[in-house]
């Protein structure tokens, strides 16, 4: 799950640095293997929902911020 989330981060992170198709839609497939991953660690108890609910606004500001960054400053 770490290891999506990081994923997730550095998609966001490049899609910045260079936005694109491409890189855009890089950002939200890993997004998507994250957000399936914390919820079915929520699902089975791995997880406190409010770690996970927690886990996963981390993720969507992060992709918010890399794909509005002039509305978010």
């Amino acid at each position: 799950m770490r290891t999506l989330m990081k994923r997730c981060f550095s998609a966001c992170s490049a899609y910045s640095q260079e936005p694109g198709e491409a890189a855009k839609e890089n950002a939200q497939t890993s997004i998507n293997a994250a957000f399936s991953k914390i919820d079915k660690a929520v699902k089975r108890g791995v997880l406190h929902r409010n770690a996970g609910a927690h886990q996963k606004s981390r993720l969507s500001a992060a992709l918010k911020q890399a794909v509005e960054p002039a509305a978010n400053t």
